[in-house]
């Protein structure tokens, strides 16, 4: 079967995402899930190309999806999807406008990250792994993951070379394939320093990653998460925790520290400092707290609010 107009120009597209944008291959390949389901309704109901479809059909797409039940936050990006097409074949001349830009995505209502309370990451980090190669590993992981605000891809993605003589800093590349450079404090040192010592039991010789297996290969995302939250129930921490929520956790504890809402988006890596304002909300939060247990004028007896109706 040939290929028709539909298909040729999503496989464009993520060929262009993939290979000039650099994007990871699960992102491509949400977009091009997105981009089939809208082609489909677009043969549906009788267009045959990306240049005749308009507004209308655009807007009935979404309209219908919702009816099925998808959520605020997916059609948004079913509708990011779609433009990000349509801005890449206006790009290439394929067609003479965008039916979705005038198209407003449903209000998506953000939820705050889960994190960790400063005690909670110490109770989580500070353990002992005695001669145990694994254990080792595994603080190695968690501490640079908590200490310089990595995301499971970047931390699994380190090798041994990435940490060679030491370093204060590391070299990461995150989504996007931006680089950033990132600090490694004193206990992630110390840290990756007792996890090299036993590497090589785990480890063959020409296995590059930093984090390796029982079988000395990469560390697999699902072994980490696992891990982690394994790690979290021997600790007493009774719920669940992903390694997400470190890197939640660094941001929000620099945050509450530091005040430097850019510096960091920095080091999170975040392309937009709007990303990086959701950690305000959670300081304002801690802050709240704070004010209601501290302050004489926030603690109130049970009855002072019915008073006040």
């Amino acid at each position: 079967m040939a290929e028709d107009a539909f298909a040729a120009g999503i496989a464009a597209f993520v060929g262009h995402l993939r290979h000039e944008r650099g994007l990871a291959a699960a992102t491509s390949h949400h977009y091009r899930r997105d981009l089939e389901g809208f082609a489909a309704h677009c043969r549906k109901v009788g267009f045959t190309d990306w240049a005749a479809v308009d507004a209308g059909v655009v807007r009935d797409y979404i309209a219908a999806r919702h009816r099925r039940g998808l959520g605020a936050r997916s059609l948004a990006r079913v509708l990011a999807a779609i433009r990000s097409l349509y801005r890449y074949l206006l790009r290439q001349g394929a067609v003479a406008y965008d039916p979705a830009a005038d198209i407003s995505p449903p209000k998506v209502r953000r939820r705050l990250p889960e994190t960790l309370a400063v005690d909670e990451a110490a109770r989580l980090l500070d353990v002992e792994t005695g001669d145990d190669p694994l254990a080792r590993r595994d603080r190695a992981l968690f501490e640079l993951v908590y200490g310089s605000g990595l995301r499971l891809a970047e931390v699994a993605a380190l090798d041994a070379a990435d940490v060679a003589g030491d370093p204060d800093s590391l070299r990461v590349t995150g989504k996007g394939a931006r680089t950033r450079i990132v600090p490694v404090g004193r206990f992630a040192r110390q840290a990756v320093r007792a996890w090299l010592a036993v590497r090589t039991s785990l480890a063959p010789a020409d296995e590059p990653a930093l984090f390796v297996s029982r079988r000395g290969r990469r560390l697999a995302h699902r072994s980490i998460q696992q891990r982690v939250k394994a790690l979290a129930r021997q600790q007493g921490l009774h719920r669940p925790v992903h390694p997400h929520m470190l890197r939640h956790a660094f941001a929000t504890h620099l945050l509450e520290s530091s005040g430097d809402l850019r510096a960091v988006q920095e080091l999170l890596g975040h392309a937009n400092i709007g990303t990086t304002q959701i950690y305000t909300h959670l300081d304002f939060q801690h802050l709240a707290e704070v004010y209601d247990r501290a302050h004489p004028r926030a603690r109130r007896r049970r009855g002072d609010a019915a008073e006040g109706e």
